[in-house]
Order: structure tokens, then C-alpha cells, then sequence
């Protein structure tokens, strides 16, 4: 059932990358995501430069820059059909897309919490970079195999949450995807199964971790780690050893 189960996933993810290749867009490719928003329609003009508007004739939205690029979720309502997340966290796999130009992108993974969360306030990881071969389109997946919960953050199995990954370009565009989550009991059979099929590490990205400044200035000693630095690492750590392994 397992193997089923994730075959059919992993068609789906195909089926999407096909119907999307023209702009490459993201896709959380576990535990899953919200649904199709690998869609452009309408004109930029008719849409008065607007990101989403509203088409009288057709009586439909217009996403003149494809969906993606609407906060939170990619223009994509809260799903009915849940996936079950460990309470104490869990995986999340990204295939990373975009389209070409953009040799390095910016991640963003948080979580808002509740049925239909008011905002997506929570980081779950530090911002991180990724890093392609080329400017080509993003090959592959990359894999964090234990995200954790927000620090002072306690759930219970059927709390409900949806997890919100970001991916921001150089000139800072941002794509929006969400997954809908039911926390569930750690050893629930329902949590599919993180294997090396479903969560794994393209050997033609790499992360590049982010700095902060302690003010405009010169000399060697102008760049510093974030606070906290070890734990904000932990995701990429984990990561890293988690390809190796594999």
C-alpha cells in the first residue's frame, strides 16, 4: 500500500512538472501540497498590473503572472484533505523549479496554525539559499528530513496547521506553496513513510547559509552568524547527513 501510495505521488509530481515546465515553478513534493497552481491566464494589461483580478467576461480570476506568486498559499484555498504530520515535526522535501535566470534562490519555510491560519508568522528554519548548476531551471529536489516545531510551540495529535514554503529570486519575486496538516501521534500509520524515494538531496544543488551584519562598516569582522547559529543550522545539518546516509 506504502509503495502504491507513493508511486502515485510521485506521477502526480511528474504530471505537474510536465504541465509546468515552461515556468518551473515550486512544488512540495513531501508531505504533499495544497493542489495545482502551475497556472497563468489572462494579460498583464487586462489585469491593470494587478497580480489576481477579477475577469468580468469569463467570470474567473486572472493570474497574469501565474499563481504562485499569491500570498500565502499560490492563490490555492485551504484543502479538505489533510496529510498527518508528526507532533514533533517532521520532513518536507521541495522541488525548487523556477524558471531560467535564476542560478540562486532564497527559502523560507513557516507554519501558521489553526484550520485557516490568520498569517504564516512562524519560522520553522532559518532562511537558507540553494544554489543551481546553472541558470537553468532548478534540477532535482532537496530534502530537510526533521523540520521542527516553532520554539514554545506545543500541538497535539488532530491540532490542525499548514506549512508555508517560500522561494524569493535575486531580484526578490516570491512563490508561495502550502500544505495543509493534521498533527498526529509520532508512530500514526497514516504519516507516510520519509524514504530516499520521497526525500532525498540532487547532487546539483547546494545550500549556501545566510549572514546578518552588525551595521554598514568595513574590516574582516563585518560579517557574523546569526544568533543562535547552531540550531538555526541543525535543518541543513540533518540534511546533509540524511543524503549521506542515503
Amino acid at each position: 500500500m506504502g509503495l502504491q501510495h507513493s508511486i502515485a505521488q510521485w506521477s502526480l509530481v511528474l504530471l505537474l512538472l510536465c504541465l509546468g515546465l515552461a515556468d518551473a515553478h515550486t512544488i512540495i513534493t513531501y508531505p504533499g501540497y495544497r493542489g495545482n497552481n502551475l497556472h497563468t491566464n489572462g494579460t498583464i494589461q487586462a489585469a491593470n498590473g494587478l497580480g489576481v483580478a477579477y475577469d468580468p467576461k469569463n467570470g474567473t480570476l486572472m493570474y497574469p503572472y501565474g499563481m504562485e506568486w499569491i500570498y500565502p498559499c499560490g492563490g490555492m484555498p485551504t484543502s479538505t484533505n489533510r496529510t498527518k504530520w508528526p507532533v514533533r515535526g517532521g520532513a518536507i522535501a521541495v522541488q525548487p523549479g523556477w524558471f531560467q535566470g535564476h542560478q540562486t534562490a532564497l527559502f523560507y519555510v513557516n507554519i501558521g496554525l489553526g484550520a485557516t491560519p490568520l498569517n504564516m508568522s512562524h519560522p520553522v528554519v532559518s532562511p537558507f539559499q540553494i544554489t543551481g548548476p546553472s541558470n537553468n531551471p532548478y534540477p532535482g529536489t532537496f530534502c530537510l528530513p526533521q523540520v521542527p516545531l516553532p520554539a514554545n510551540i506545543t500541538v497535539v495529535p488532530g491540532d490542525l496547521a499548514t506549512i508555508q514554503v517560500v522561494e524569493t529570486a535575486k531580484h526578490g519575486a516570491a512563490l508561495y506553496n502550502c500544505v495543509d496538516i493534521e498533527f498526529a501521534a509520532v508512530n500514526d500509520p497514516e504519516i507516510q513513510e520519509v524514504t530516499r524515494h520521497n526525500c532525498f538531496n540532487s547532487t546539483d544543488l547546494s545550500f549556501q547559509y545566510m549572514y546578518t551584519t552588525s551595521g554598514i562598516g568595513s574590516g574582516a569582522n563585518m560579517l557574523q552568524l546569526p544568533t543562535r547559529s547552531t540550531m538555526a543550522l541543525l535543518p541543513l545539518l540533518l540534511a546533509i547527513g540524511f543524503g549521506a546516509l542515503m
